[in-house]
């Protein structure tokens, strides 16, 4: 249920933007942060009302892009790791094995603790310094095993 500060915040967007179909991916983000990472059905659903669109819309939006975490426990960390051909061919595949074995978890998975959610994602938008991953917000990139256990080991 999307809270009064969620509206509050979409209706900001609807006078920010000149369609109302614009404010329909911050508005997603929106919500998904007032669940601590996690987008439900029902918030999707109350996002296109809000809005004035079809439902089908919000969920054809969180289906394409990564950055939406539908229905799913997502751990205090997010790790999305791209696979995509760049990220690939500079040893990506390497990367998520060993976070997978570091963690102790599959891709798509969430540690015991719910501390880290790893996921393989395709384009993350940063083919030029590949392999790189996303951890909430914060992109890592050029990553080497002992570049990851560096970033692992900052995290508060």
């Amino acid at each position: 249920m999307l809270t009064e500060e969620t509206k509050t915040h979409i209706e900001g967007l609807l006078n920010k933007y000149k369609t109302r179909r614009s404010a329909v991916m911050p508005a997603l983000m929106h919500a998904q942060k007032q669940n601590a990472g996690n987008l439900t059905e029902e918030d999707m659903r109350e996002v296109a009302d809000y809005i004035g669109l079809n439902p089908v819309v919000t969920n054809e939006i969180v289906g394409f892009y990564t950055m939406y975490n539908p229905l799913k426990d997502i751990g205090t960390y997010h790790i999305q790791v791209c696979a995509n051909l760049s990220c690939s061919l500079r040893q990506a595949e390497f990367i998520i094995e060993y976070l997978e074995k570091k963690l102790d978890i599959k891709s798509g998975e969430t540690t015991k603790n719910k501390r880290y959610t790893l996921t393989r994602v395709e384009c993350l938008g940063s083919c030029g310094t590949a392999p790189m991953m996303q951890i909430n917000d914060d992109y890592f990139e050029d990553l080497t095993v002992s570049k990851v256990d560096e970033i692992l080991s900052n995290l508060d």
